[in-house]
């Protein structure tokens, strides 16, 4: 999992527009499940202090059991999860809060995103976690996958705005609309699938750019998220990368 650009990001931080301090360097768990608790312990072993899992991925309990594992105090690890908004608006929206906190065995998740903005009441569930953030059980609150319409339409509610917004983001997707809304009304951006899913690995400009600096196409990929200044959470299935 090492490496000259992954050991410097991984201490590099932000603070969200709720003065949270969020590190900028990360670990997606996305499709990981039968070793999740073993590679979220190594990663942290390595040095990682922030994990992203999603109740959508079924290893919120995995990484909850590598939190406990690695022997590392909780405060000391960022973790992030999310929910996809649902028909049961509120209601839905804290039952997977608590669901969330007893996998990771934890009193609080430090930053709980609305996965999508479709599915259903969003502006409900929206509400419903802001009032659990008040309680303590969320450090920050953020969404995923917005698009600037999405973005404009909660921000109408005149409630607090989302500290994050979660969206793909590489060469072959860059969306500056969204990024460009999000960092005029200091919304942190946060990218995942920084590989862009590994179809890109092989691309032959990238092939060319790492063979000049002598790197992996993945640490090209990387540093252009990391040089742009995006969260980024590249996964991986094996405590060895």
């Amino acid at each position: 999992m090492t490496s000259r650009l992954i050991a410097s990001a991984i201490h590099s931080t932000v603070k969200l527009n709720d003065g949270v301090v969020m590190p900028l360097f990360g670990l997606g768990v996305y499709q990981v499940e039968n070793n999740c608790a073993d590679l979220v312990a190594a990663a942290i072993d390595t040095g990682y202090k922030l994990i992203d899992t999603a109740e959508f991925y079924h290893n919120e309990e995995g990484v909850g059991s590598g939190l406990k594992q690695s022997g590392k105090k909780r405060e000391d690890i960022f973790v992030v999860s999310k929910w996809f908004p649902s028909a049961e608006g509120a209601k839905g929206a804290l039952k997977a809060l608590d669901h969330c906190l007893k996998g990771l065995q934890s009193n609080y998740v430090d930053l709980y995103l609305l996965h999508a903005p479709q599915g259903g009441h969003c502006a409900e569930a929206y509400r419903a976690l802001l009032d659990a953030k008040k309680q303590g059980k969320i450090r920050s609150l953020g969404v995923s996958n917005f698009g600037v319409s999405h973005l404009e339409a909660l921000a109408k509610l005149g409630l607090d705005k989302p500290s994050v917004n979660q969206i793909e983001l590489h060469p072959w997707q860059q969306k500056n609309d969204i990024v460009k809304y999000c960092r005029e009304h200091d919304i942190t951006v946060m990218g995942y699938s920084p590989l862009a899913k590994g179809h890109k690995v092989q691309d032959k400009t990238v092939g060319e750019i790492a063979k000049k600096l002598s790197k992996t196409p993945a640490q090209v990929l990387i540093r252009w998220s990391v040089q742009h200044g995006f969260i980024t959470i590249p996964k991986t299935s094996q405590a060895s990368r």
